[in-house]
Protein backbone atom coordinates (compact mmCIF):
# COMPACT_ATOMS: atom_id res chain seq x y z
CA UNK A 1 0.00 0.00 0.00
CA UNK A 2 0.92 3.84 -0.49
CA UNK A 3 0.22 5.95 2.95
CA UNK A 4 -0.42 9.95 2.45
CA UNK A 5 0.23 11.38 5.58
CA UNK A 6 1.06 15.37 6.93
CA UNK A 7 4.87 16.21 7.89
CA UNK A 8 3.51 16.43 11.43
CA UNK A 9 2.58 12.26 11.26
CA UNK A 10 5.56 11.11 10.14
CA UNK A 11 7.00 9.60 12.68
CA UNK A 12 4.17 8.22 14.26
CA UNK A 13 3.27 6.57 10.61
CA UNK A 14 6.68 5.14 10.38
CA UNK A 15 6.06 3.77 14.12
CA UNK A 16 3.00 1.85 13.14
CA UNK A 17 3.47 1.34 9.27
CA UNK A 18 7.14 0.35 9.22
CA UNK A 19 7.36 1.75 5.45
CA UNK A 20 10.18 0.54 3.43
CA UNK A 21 10.18 3.88 1.25
CA UNK A 22 9.77 7.35 2.03
CA UNK A 23 8.73 10.39 -0.47
CA UNK A 24 9.04 13.70 0.86
CA UNK A 25 7.63 16.55 -1.16
CA UNK A 26 8.59 19.99 0.32
CA UNK A 27 9.89 23.70 -0.54
CA UNK A 28 13.24 23.48 -0.39
CA UNK A 29 13.56 25.63 3.27
CA UNK A 30 11.93 22.65 4.70
CA UNK A 31 13.16 19.83 3.62
CA UNK A 32 13.93 17.19 6.15
CA UNK A 33 16.56 15.05 6.82
CA UNK A 34 16.00 11.28 6.72
CA UNK A 35 13.76 9.79 9.86
CA UNK A 36 15.01 7.12 12.07
CA UNK A 37 13.73 3.67 10.22
CA UNK A 38 14.15 4.54 6.80
CA UNK A 39 16.98 3.59 4.96
CA UNK A 40 18.59 7.12 3.32
CA UNK A 41 18.64 5.00 0.03
CA UNK A 42 14.78 4.30 0.29
CA UNK A 43 14.22 8.35 0.91
CA UNK A 44 13.27 10.43 -2.06
CA UNK A 45 13.77 14.14 -0.85
CA UNK A 46 11.72 16.49 -3.70
CA UNK A 47 12.28 19.76 -2.94
CA UNK A 48 9.73 21.83 -5.01
CA UNK A 49 7.05 24.39 -3.87
CA UNK A 50 3.12 23.76 -3.49
CA UNK A 51 2.16 26.13 -6.88
CA UNK A 52 0.25 24.93 -9.78
CA UNK A 53 1.95 27.56 -12.09
CA UNK A 54 5.90 27.16 -12.65
CA UNK A 55 5.83 31.16 -12.99
CA UNK A 56 4.30 31.51 -9.70
CA UNK A 57 7.45 30.48 -7.15
CA UNK A 58 11.28 29.65 -7.14
CA UNK A 59 10.74 26.03 -7.28
CA UNK A 60 8.00 24.72 -9.07
CA UNK A 61 7.34 21.12 -9.38
CA UNK A 62 9.22 19.84 -12.26
CA UNK A 63 9.54 17.02 -15.27
CA UNK A 64 12.36 15.93 -13.27
CA UNK A 65 10.90 15.70 -10.15
CA UNK A 66 8.40 13.25 -11.87
CA UNK A 67 10.84 11.12 -13.73
CA UNK A 68 12.52 10.76 -10.63
CA UNK A 69 9.25 10.29 -8.65
CA UNK A 70 8.24 7.42 -11.08
CA UNK A 71 11.64 5.67 -10.95
CA UNK A 72 12.05 5.85 -7.38
CA UNK A 73 8.43 3.96 -7.33
CA UNK A 74 9.36 1.51 -9.66
CA UNK A 75 12.27 0.56 -7.40
CA UNK A 76 10.22 -0.29 -4.54
CA UNK A 77 8.87 -3.76 -4.26
CA UNK A 78 5.92 -3.25 -2.54
CA UNK A 79 6.57 -5.83 0.58
CA UNK A 80 6.66 -2.89 2.78
CA UNK A 81 4.29 0.31 2.13
CA UNK A 82 5.45 3.37 0.50
CA UNK A 83 5.19 6.55 3.42
CA UNK A 84 4.47 9.60 0.77
CA UNK A 85 4.09 12.82 2.66
CA UNK A 86 4.21 16.53 2.01
CA UNK A 87 3.61 19.61 4.41
CA UNK A 88 -0.46 19.25 4.94
CA UNK A 89 -0.88 15.65 3.27
CA UNK A 90 -3.39 17.53 0.85
CA UNK A 91 -1.82 18.42 -2.41
CA UNK A 92 1.36 17.31 -3.58
CA UNK A 93 1.86 13.90 -1.37
CA UNK A 94 -2.06 13.11 -2.84
CA UNK A 95 -0.66 14.24 -6.31
CA UNK A 96 2.27 12.06 -6.25
CA UNK A 97 0.54 8.91 -5.35
CA UNK A 98 -2.17 9.67 -7.50
CA UNK A 99 1.11 9.28 -9.98
CA UNK A 100 2.64 6.48 -8.81
CA UNK A 101 -1.17 4.45 -8.61
CA UNK A 102 -1.14 5.51 -11.88
CA UNK A 103 2.40 4.11 -13.43
CA UNK A 104 1.38 0.61 -11.50
CA UNK A 105 -2.03 0.24 -12.36
CA UNK A 106 -1.34 0.66 -16.25
CA UNK A 107 -3.20 3.16 -18.61
CA UNK A 108 -7.24 3.35 -18.27
CA UNK A 109 -7.58 3.22 -14.88
CA UNK A 110 -7.07 6.82 -13.85
CA UNK A 111 -10.72 7.82 -13.88
CA UNK A 112 -10.97 4.63 -11.03
CA UNK A 113 -8.19 5.95 -8.98
CA UNK A 114 -8.95 9.29 -8.52
CA UNK A 115 -12.74 7.61 -7.42
CA UNK A 116 -11.11 5.51 -4.90
CA UNK A 117 -8.91 8.56 -3.94
CA UNK A 118 -11.73 11.01 -3.65
CA UNK A 119 -13.52 8.36 -1.19
CA UNK A 120 -10.52 7.47 0.76
CA UNK A 121 -9.75 11.13 1.21
CA UNK A 122 -12.46 14.13 1.28
CA UNK A 123 -9.61 16.73 1.81
CA UNK A 124 -7.30 15.22 -1.41
CA UNK A 125 -6.43 18.37 -4.06
CA UNK A 126 -3.31 17.03 -6.00
CA UNK A 127 -1.68 19.70 -7.09
CA UNK A 128 -2.76 19.77 -10.68
CA UNK A 129 0.48 20.85 -12.22
CA UNK A 130 2.39 17.62 -10.53
CA UNK A 131 -0.53 15.86 -12.21
CA UNK A 132 0.08 17.44 -15.61
CA UNK A 133 3.48 16.37 -15.35
CA UNK A 134 3.05 12.90 -14.43
CA UNK A 135 -0.18 12.99 -17.17
CA UNK A 136 2.63 14.04 -20.02
CA UNK A 137 5.51 11.52 -18.78
CA UNK A 138 3.33 8.72 -18.24
CA UNK A 139 1.69 9.53 -21.79
CA UNK A 140 -1.52 9.50 -20.35
CA UNK A 141 -2.88 12.05 -23.15
CA UNK A 142 -4.99 14.18 -20.68
CA UNK A 143 -6.76 11.36 -18.85
CA UNK A 144 -5.11 11.94 -15.62
CA UNK A 145 -5.48 15.06 -15.52
CA UNK A 146 -9.54 15.12 -16.63
CA UNK A 147 -9.40 12.20 -13.84
CA UNK A 148 -8.40 14.68 -11.23
CA UNK A 149 -10.66 17.65 -12.60
CA UNK A 150 -13.70 15.05 -11.88
CA UNK A 151 -12.99 14.89 -8.43
CA UNK A 152 -14.15 17.77 -7.74
CA UNK A 153 -12.68 20.05 -5.26
CA UNK A 154 -11.28 18.75 -1.92
CA UNK A 155 -13.18 19.08 1.71
CA UNK A 156 -11.00 22.82 2.63
CA UNK A 157 -8.40 21.63 5.67
CA UNK A 158 -5.32 22.87 7.35
CA UNK A 159 -4.12 19.44 7.64
CA UNK A 160 -4.97 15.67 5.91
CA UNK A 161 -4.74 12.51 7.90
CA UNK A 162 -2.87 9.38 7.12
CA UNK A 163 -4.75 7.50 4.65
CA UNK A 164 -4.08 4.48 2.97
CA UNK A 165 -4.19 3.23 -0.51
CA UNK A 166 -4.02 -0.03 -1.39
CA UNK A 167 -1.98 -0.52 -4.87
CA UNK A 168 -5.49 -2.42 -6.47
CA UNK A 169 -8.48 -0.39 -7.09
CA UNK A 170 -11.40 -1.53 -4.94
CA UNK A 171 -14.51 -2.99 -7.48
CA UNK A 172 -17.58 -0.50 -6.49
Amino acid sequence: MILVTPLSAVVDCIRAYRPSHLVTLLSPEHMIDTPSGIRPEHHLRLSLNDISDPTLGEAPPGLKHIAQLIAFGREWDASQPLLVHCWAGVSRSMAATFALLCDRAGPGTEQDIAQEMRGRASHASPNRLLVRLADQTLGREGRMVRAVEAMGPGRMVEEGFPVEFPLTITEP
